[in-house]
């Protein structure tokens, strides 16, 4: 069966769409068939990306590795059981469809709680969810006191998560991986990055989740977007010289990739 991915969080603006084409590109290059599902209806974001993509490659003449993007597919509403939900049948054909073609699944969830994000959640193997160095992005997984070092509660995103959990355990499915991706974390060795560090490890005890190395905040990503290209693209498209900045984002993807651990890779970029 097809390894399924999932990248989701609640909250806009955490580089969910921005991780998912990377890890999926970079599955694909390394020679895995990867199908995508964006799971965000309205803006698609990923669906954009990928459609930039075959675009550019089109028009320019080339054939790169990529990811195989598929929407939900409708149906019709006399077709349901009684009580069934529309986005649950959906979902469930779209993965059924993809799994005796993919070695890999990867949906990416929208920026807000959803009936498709949260069935999406029980159907992850692994699960990234992608957070700021910010505790205003912190709080979606936990509350904590006005000094920023004490956890009070885990918030609704983890608790989603924990219902996730309970229902592939019922189903006697193996646990869910979940990985916190620390994107846009400062250089420095600032008071607030020293703080979101001591309170995530805190907080991955309690609540059971791995942290993994993430993006910082690149020019080249924002760049890369209207051609649909990822950063293992570039010599391809006639780039010969990597800036250090370019060069420093490959590593944090190849850091990326091996910290997920996802079951037959081997890190070949």
């Amino acid at each position: 069966m097809a390894h399924i991915i999932v990248v989701g969080n609640e909250k806009g603006g955490a580089g969910k769409s921005t991780v998912s084409m990377h890890v999926a590109t970079a599955l694909a290059r390394m020679g895995h068939k990867v199908g995508v599902l964006d799971l965000d209806l309205r803006q698609k974001t990923l669906a954009r990306y990928l459609s930039n993509r075959a675009e550019y490659l089109a028009k320019s003449g080339l054939d790169l590795p990529s990811p195989s993007y598929h929407d939900l597919p409708e149906v019709d509403q006399d077709s349901l059981k009684p009580g069934e939900n529309a986005f649950d049948r959906r979902l469930s054909l779209a993965v059924a469809r993809l799994e005796p073609d993919s070695d890999f699944i990867l949906i990416d969830c929208p920026g807000s709680h959803t009936r498709l994000s949260q069935v999406a959640h029980s159907l992850a193997d692994t699960l990234i969810t992608p957070l700021n160095d910010s505790f205003v992005d912190f709080d979606l997984l936990a509350h904590v006191d006005s000094e920023g070092e004490e956890i009070t509660s885990p918030s609704v995103y983890s608790e989603m998560v924990w219902n996730a959990r309970q229902l592939r355990a019922q189903a006697g499915l193996k646990p869910i991986d979940w990985v916190v991706v620390r994107n846009r974390m400062g250089a420095q060795a600032m008071v607030n990055k020293e703080k979101m560090q001591r309170v995530i490890e805190k907080l991955a005890r309690r609540i059971g989740f791995r942290t993994a190395p993430g993006f910082n905040e690149r020019v080249i990503f924002r760049e890369l977007f209207p051609r649909g290209l990822t950063l293992l693209d570039l010599r391809d498209t006639g780039v010969k010289g990597l800036n250090i900045s370019n060069v420093a984002a490959r590593q944090e993807l190849r850091d990326l990739i091996k910290a997920l651990d996802l079951p037959g890779v081997k890190l070949n970029f």
